[in-house]
């Protein structure tokens, strides 16, 4: 059990928003031949979160936002839908390059964590690390810097003190050299208000997140949680999903009680070159209104789209697809970062 030794508490991601931001995408090398489809695809998605929340959008300078509004708007978005922040910025993976917001009581306040591009792999988006200070800036609200590399998709907590993340990616020597779950739980209690971490073990093949939780495992309520699950023993995924919901399946809340885990089905999405695609259908986004679910034109998003709509009966599922974004390594909660109330 973590202890507690601070006020700050990150809400859970269904609690209300002011706002979500996202960057809008531009580079070649994340997105291979498919930057115009990525485009589209944002513009699906604030189409979607319209009416739900405010969207705060990075832009690099005034012509990649006319353009942006350009396309926004044959897409149907209103005027009023978008705020954009120009910036210099590499990439759209603002969900882990972004602030974590947390609340402080009455007050909202943006913690910056450390950033090394998943373990040093990227070098040229080391400066979206500076990303969280720019928002703070604009917003006016206090920065805290935590010294520690996390990534905000490789924590997921349930709003009152329970935090979801791997063994993989916290505990790498890519990250975190020489750290135990000790040493990580203490951060994540001072910084996130963490009282209890449930560690699973290793995310999926070939991602190069090392194991973000939100590709496997989500809360969708304080006491539920949907994991991402392989029927098919051939499946280079099998054993790890399994032991990750028997983990899951093993664990209790503050109070004790078990958690209801509800199995995902999974993607069988390969790239063009034939490797297996990190993806699973938990890399949904939750607005105020509307959830936004991930679908790869698999044989199995009919199925996830059900049992996510099953999750979320007061909120619209909108399915939205991700088949070329995921070229650039994510979906769709890889690319939000939402701004609570």
């Amino acid at each position: 059990m973590n202890k507690k030794i601070s006020n700050y508490l990150m809400p859970a991601e269904w609690e209300p928003h002011e706002a979500v931001w996202l960057a809008w995408p531009y580079d070649e090398i994340t997105f291979p031949d498919r930057v115009e489809s990525a485009e589209d695809t944002f513009v699906d998605m604030i189409k979607a979160l319209e009416g739900s929340e405010r969207v705060e959008l990075l832009v690099l300078d005034e012509e990649m936002k006319e353009s942006a509004r350009e396309k926004l708007a044959a897409g149907g978005v209103g005027k009023g839908a978008v705020i954009f922040r120009m910036t210099d910025y590499a990439d759209v993976w603002l969900r882990d390059t972004g602030p974590i917001f947390v609340r402080d009581g009455g007050r909202k306040v943006i913690t910056k964590w450390i950033f090394n591009s998943w373990g040093g792999k990227f070098e040229e988006l080391l400066k979206d690390g500076e990303i969280p200070a720019k928002i703070a800036k604009w917003k006016n609200l206090p920065l805290v810097k935590a010294g520690l590399v996390v990534e905000g998709g490789a924590v997921d907590v349930n709003g009152t003190g329970v935090c979801l993340t791997t063994e993989q990616c916290l505990l790498n020597e890519n990250r975190n050299p020489g750290m135990t779950k000790g040493d990580v739980e203490k951060f994540l209690g001072e910084y996130l208000g963490v009282e209890k971490t449930i560690w699973l073990g290793e995310g999926l093949l070939n991602d190069h997140t090392d194991g973000h939780i939100d590709e496997i495992a989500r809360f969708v309520s304080r006491d539920t949680i949907v994991c991402a699950f392989e029927d098919d023993e051939g499946d280079e995924n099998y054993a790890t999903l399994r032991a990750n919901y028997e983990i899951l399946s093993a664990a209790t809340g503050l109070d004790g009680k078990p958690f209801e885990i509800i199995k995902l089905p999974m993607p069988h999405v390969r790239y063009d070159d034939g490797e297996k695609a990190p993806v699973s259908y938990t890399n949904f986004y939750i607005g105020n209104k509307v959830v936004l679910a991930p679908v790869f034109n698999d044989g199995n998003d009919e199925t996830a789209l059900e049992i996510l709509g099953e999750c979320f009966p007061g909120r619209k599922l909108i399915p939205i697809d991700c088949s070329d974004i995921i070229y650039g390594g994510g979906s769709i909660h890889c690319m939000t970062q939402q701004e609570p109330q």
